[in-house]
Order: C-alpha cells, then sequence, then structure tokens
C-alpha cells in the first residue's frame, strides 16, 4: 500500500469524530485534500458542518465540492481541527508547515477544543528534525531575521542549512498572509519545546512550524488500517 493510500485511509477515519453540527478547522496538504473530499461526501448525504479552511487552496477545494465555509471572525470558537503533520514524535509535538500554511493551521488548530493529526505510517519519528523546521518570516529585514534565527537554533543544539523557500518560478514563496517561509534543516531538535518558545521571540519571525502541545490524538493510516496515537 502506497503512503497516498495510508494517508487516505487515516483522513477516512478521522470522520469517525466528527458530528451533526460541528465547526471543523480544515487542513492543508496532501492528507487535508483526501479529507476534504471525505468530507464532501458526507456532506452531499446530508451531514450538516460548518468548516473554516487553513488556507486558500483548502478553501477553493471545499468550495467547489459543497462544503460550507465560514471564518474565524463570524465562527471564533471551533469544535474540532482535523490536519496533516510533517512529523510527529511519541509527545505529538508536530512539525508543520511544508505546505505553507502553518501560521493559519496554527491559528484555527488553537481556536478549536481539539486537533487531530491525520498521517501515514512514516510521519512517526523519535526525534523531530528530519524534516526541515519551517519558519514564516516577514519580509522586511529577513536576512537580520535569518541570521538570528540561525545563532538562537545553535545554542539549542540545532545546527543546518537555512534557506528562504523558493516558487516553481525560482521566486520567493509567500504564504497566504505573504510572508515568507525559511527551511531550517536541522536534522535533530534535541529540544522543541526550548526552540519554539525561543524562535517566537525573534523580532520578525511570525511563527515557526512546531506544534506543542496542541494535536490531541493522531491517526495513522498502514498497511494493515489505522491506529490511534495519544501523547505520552
Amino acid at each position: 500500500m502506497s503512503a497516498d493510500d495510508q494517508k487516505r485511509r487515516s483522513a477516512e477515519r478521522a470522520l469517525d469524530f466528527v458530528e451533526e453540527g460541528m465547526k471543523l478547522g480544515l487542513g492543508t496538504g496532501s492528507t487535508a485534500e483526501h479529507l476534504v473530499r471525505a468530507l464532501a461526501e458526507k456532506v452531499a448525504k446530508g451531514l450538516n458542518v460548518v468548516c473554516v479552511p487553513t488556507s486558500d487552496r483548502t478553501a477553493a477545494l471545499a468550495t467547489e465540492l459543497g462544503i460550507s465555509l465560514t471564518t474565524l471572525s463570524d465562527t471564533p470558537h471551533l469544535d474540532l481541527t482535523i490536519d496533516g503533520a510533517d512529523e510527529f514524535d511519541a509527545q505529538l509535538r508536530l512539525v508543520k508547515g511544508g505546505g505553507g500554511a502553518l501560521l493559519r493551521e496554527k491559528i484555527v488548530a488553537t481556536a478549536s477544543d481539539r486537533m487531530i493529526v491525520i498521517t501515514d505510517a512514516s510521519k512517526q519519528v523519535e526525534t523531530l528534525g528530519a524534516f526541515p523546521l519551517p519558519v514564516e518570516v516577514i519580509p522586511f529585514g529577513c536576512r537580520t531575521t535569518e541570521a538570528k534565527i540561525e545563532t538562537v537554533a545553535a545554542k539549542l543544539g540545532c545546527k543546518g542549512v537555512i534557506e528562504r523557500r523558493g516558487d516553481e518560478y525560482g521566486e520567493p514563496f509567500l504564504t497566504d498572509s505573504e510572508n515568507f517561509i525559511y527551511d531550517c534543516k536541522f536534522g535533530k531538535i534535541p529540544d522543541a519545546d526550548a526552540l519554539a518558545e525561543a524562535l517566537n521571540l525573534i523580532p520578525g519571525v511570525v511563527d515557526n512550524g512546531l506544534f506543542i502541545g496542541i494535536a490531541t490524538v493522531a491517526i495513522v493510516g498502514t498497511e494493515d488500517g489505522t491506529h490511534l496515537v495519544e501523547p505520552k
């Protein structure tokens, strides 16, 4: 079974947690797209939910498939967010932002009572850091901010290449909020909690892709089905 099939399996299992009348946060990325498509099938059969998308991309797909959308301005409190992850560990600390939507994903997730992570089996790791950590940075003074990220990370035992993400045309990638993403290839993050806190104290950093203490359960798709992981 391919990783994509495992993602689809986990997304479909997540619908077991969705109830009539819920206010949902919809994630961004390939696994979240499986969720949106599966949810749309339920909506077409009469399920009544309203959703806040975490990106323009997710919003476009949900609208196309007939899912009712709202905003956090109109619906500031959500019951549940379902989203993917680039990595997660046994404590359900996540690395997110591979799709460039980490800021909106974190805002929506923390506006929710619960966050369910949907992934394939390859995303579970012993120590975070194999996937480059995205850090969202405002364009003004970005080179200064980049240097400070490097300094702060090094003090916490994180060293590696830090580079600004480019788009398909070779231009700087811009998030939906028109910020840059810097991908930090640390390989290993010895203290994810401390790094998350330290990065967000740097002027110019909007947020980082470490989601600490936010996810409540992970649904992992495998060749044999799915299993749940709760934080230890």
